[in-house]
């Protein structure tokens, strides 16, 4: 009978040959199965069925060479997201430029501008004139002849809104004879401040309804007086007559004025006759012959505007 171990039971024969130092001597550390067992061998072919099912995790999709990583599929999100909004904004640009060129060539086609309702009118419509023709060569010689007695002086006053504005005199002053006739045409140009649409016309006739108002209630401490007015039907759009009489430190003038609206020009006649003076032998003067004067002259003026 042999004699018990002092520490335990022998361990069985083989383990304490095979067993690790170092395992024994460090608790620690564990040995490690693969060395102790041998590991089989199988071909892809020959896998055992259980390992293939179980064990072998499913497969993963391998990044691709110089992937971002986990954060590849958002970063390529954001890059397409980027590259769609590049094409929208391509297609802007190319929408902005078409419009500009269509405005632009439209802007440069010759011709009135297409009217916007309730716009204003900045450009000159059909019918509308932008000069005028010379005052001093609109009317007949003739009619100079019969309406102003005697030889009468012509003088044609500097512009003052260049070739929209035309002005001529004819004097003649020779007692007792004393006339003055003042021819005035002036095309008025589109105004943002004019009533209506601010078109030319518009603006010529505020200018005419200002004067046929002073014509009828001149404006206080006014030295004009009230003038006796009647409309002249069938002359250009718009046109009257009207007679005033100044007295003015003894003398008394009388003064025939004839307005004629075309479109957008407006003619202005005004003829000047002494009825009497303080000096000198003038008069009288007929206020009817004036009024004719003036009449035929506004006329001629009129008919140059065709």
């Amino acid at each position: 009978m042999s004699p018990e171990h002092p520490t335990g039971p022998e361990p069985p024969r083989g383990q304490a040959d095979t067993a690790d130092p170092r395992a024994l001597a460090d608790p620690r550390r564990v040995s490690d199965p693969r060395q102790d067992e041998p590991v089989p061998q199988w071909a892809d072919w020959d896998e055992p069925e259980a390992d293939r099912d179980e064990d072998v995790p499913p497969a993963q999709p391998r990044e691709s060479r110089g992937s971002p990583g986990p954060g590849g599929r958002a970063l390529r999100a954001a890059a397409r997201r980027r590259r769609r909004w590049f094409v929208m904004a391509g297609g802007l640009v190319v929408v902005v430029a078409t419009v500009l060129t269509v405005v632009l060539l439209t802007a440069s086609q010759p011709g009135p501008a297409a009217v916007t309702p309730g716009a204003l009118i900045t450009t000159f419509q059909p019918g509308e004139l932008r000069q005028v023709p010379g005052a001093c060569n609109v009317v007949p010689g003739v009619t100079v002849q019969r309406y102003l007695p005697g030889k009468a002086k012509v003088a044609s006053p500097l512009p003052v809104n260049g070739s929209a504005e035309s002005a001529c005199n004819w004097t003649v002053d020779k007692p007792p004879v004393y006339r003055l006739m003042e021819l005035n045409m002036l095309a008025y140009a589109p105004n943002g401040l004019a009533s209506g649409d601010g078109s030319a016309t518009f603006a010529a006739i505020d200018a005419y309804d200002l004067a046929l108002q002073d014509m009828q209630a001149p404006p206080k401490h006014s030295p004009a007086p009230r003038a006796t007015v009647q409309a002249l039907p069938g002359l250009g759009n718009q046109a009257f007559s009207a007679m005033q009489v100044f007295r003015v430190g003894g003398a008394v003038t009388d003064v025939a004025t004839v307005m004629v609206r075309f479109h957008n020009v407006v003619v202005t006649v005004t003829l000047n006759g002494l009825e009497h003076s303080n000096q000198g032998s003038y008069g009288p003067v007929s206020q009817s012959q004036l009024a004719a004067a003036a009449l035929a002259f506004a006329q001629a003026a009129e008919a140059s505007l065709h």
